[in-house]
């Protein structure tokens, strides 16, 4: 099973506030998009995935018109 550091970002749609909330976690995991999937489960979400070639997986949810980015870097 691989290992990832994880970070889990969430934007604000709040006017005119830039920040974002941001979480990090270490997880282990063979497909990070079945462990979004996962995280995410009981939910009606639109998953998409970009891989890098140094092995970094960003997967997109879109969860009730809310956007998060998963961003797994092997460690």
């Amino acid at each position: 099973m691989a290992e990832y550091e994880l970070v889990r970002e969430i934007p604000n749609l709040c006017r005119n506030n830039q920040m974002r909330d941001v979480f990090f976690s270490e997880v282990e995991t063979e497909d990070p998009v079945i462990y979004v999937r996962q995280f995410l489960k009981g939910k009606d979400i639109t998953l998409s995935s970009e891989q890098r070639s140094d092995g970094t997986v960003t997967v997109y949810a879109v969860c009730d018109g809310l956007t998060q980015k998963f961003i797994f870097t092997p460690i």
